[in-house]
């Protein structure tokens, strides 16, 4: 082939591939480079260096996270309020001294129905018979007939029976370490299952709270495993530390602990809740004594608490007789003490262990705990 046409071939390809660069190459500068395209990202959040669920739980400061924390009711109200429930509830006691006093002529058969009446409250037959013939006597040496005068002595010889002499303050002021340090003061709550330990020991918290104490919680019931978790609700709610161990924990390893921390913090009480137990189970009972002697290393244990359900009558008498042969029980908290409840159970404990009945329950609310006060229960149960 003709050398002249070769070349003419390869001019023609040259300038094809010319062509081809030049258009590539216009077309590569029309477009905006890479880096210089507009970004649609988002507007970052406020808050974005900080994880999703602190920046919601968490306040942004400390000033928030005080007015967080509730109030609690002072305990003051407390007891005017009870006693209106007590006073709107229907028990046994309540509604065998309305009768009598409803009486017009208070005859022999009068008489012994009210006695009955007051037996099957819980009062006891000892004190049945106690407060039947001291009535007796008195209406009928004072010649009383006037049913507002017998209202009055009834009062005030029912308030001589519930025992308005007994210590019914709650000792929860520390005193001197066995290492001569200052130490707070240690409650000890115990009690059977199902009496509302734990819930009475977060109202107690509010209590102290209410009055100005610094608290520590102790959760040293370890065999519950939503106890630890109830017992630090409670205490965040008011802003009160609590110490808690692993499930299956030593108890008393807890509780010696929680009094430890509440001595390095300078807290003015130690609150310690303990696994409910029934009081016919020996292993149970004696290891109760061991977290009371384990506490006792580090700082006295200023009060035992027995809480005890109203409405299990003699049962919770049974009860609170073998706890106190372990723990050497200083106090009753009686829960649930409405108008499910046989108010006469007050007295009975209370002969029974000759130990004070010091703080009531009579609801399911936060702030319905109060300390016992003999004439404004009488007063709550006799409706004035």
């Amino acid at each position: 082939m003709n050398p002249v046409y070769w070349l003419a071939i390869v001019a023609v390809l040259i300038v094809v591939a010319l062509a081809a660069l030049f258009v590539i190459r216009s077309r590569g500068n029309a477009l905006p480079p890479v880096e210089e395209r507009p970004r649609l990202t988002p507007a970052a959040p406020a808050q974005a260096e900080q994880p999703l669920e602190t920046a919601i739980t968490a306040p942004a400061t400390a000033a928030e996270a005080a007015t967080a924390l509730e109030v609690p009711e002072a305990p003051a109200s407390r007891l005017v309020r009870l006693r209106r429930r007590l006073a709107g509830s229907q028990n046994a006691l309540a509604r065998g001294l309305a009768d009598l006093l409803a009486h017009d002529r208070i005859d022999e058969a009068t008489w012994e129905d009210f006695e009955a009446t007051l037996i099957t409250s819980d009062l006891g037959v000892g004190p049945a018979t106690e407060l039947t013939s001291a009535l007796r006597k008195r209406l009928a040496v004072d010649g009383v007939v006037d049913p507002a005068k017998a209202h009055d002595v009834l009062r005030e010889e029912l308030i001589q029976l519930v025992g308005p002499q007994m210590d019914r303050t709650v000792h929860t002021v520390g005193a001197t370490g066995p290492d001569g340090d200052d130490v707070p003061g240690v409650v000890l709550v115990v009690g059977v299952n199902g009496t509302g330990k734990t819930t009475t020991v977060g109202k107690l918290a509010r209590v102290l709270v209410a009055e100005g104490r610094t608290v520590v919680l102790g959760a040293a019931d370890t065999f519950r495993a939503a106890a630890a978790e109830q017992l630090t609700t409670w205490g965040n709610r008011v802003g009160v530390e609590t110490v808690r161990g692993a499930e299956g924990a030593d108890p008393a390893s807890v509780a010696y602990t929680a009094v430890a921390a509440g001595r390095d913090s300078g807290a003015d009480v130690v609150l310690v809740d303990t696994a409910g137990r029934l009081h016919t189970k020996t292993g149970l009972m004696d290891e109760l004594g061991k977290v009371k002697r384990v506490i006792e290393k580090i700082a006295p244990v200023t009060e035992v608490l027995l809480v005890l359900d109203a409405t299990t009558g003699q049962n919770g008498l049974t009860q609170a007789r073998t706890f106190a042969e372990v723990v050497d029980v200083t106090g009753i908290v009686l829960t649930k003490l409405d108008g499910s409840a046989k108010g006469g159970i007050v007295v009975q404990v209370q002969r029974e262990l000759g130990v004070p009945v010091k703080l009531i329950g009579l609801g399911e609310g936060v702030d319905d705990l109060a300390p016992f006060d003999p004439v404004q229960f009488v007063d709550g149960v006799l409706g004035d």
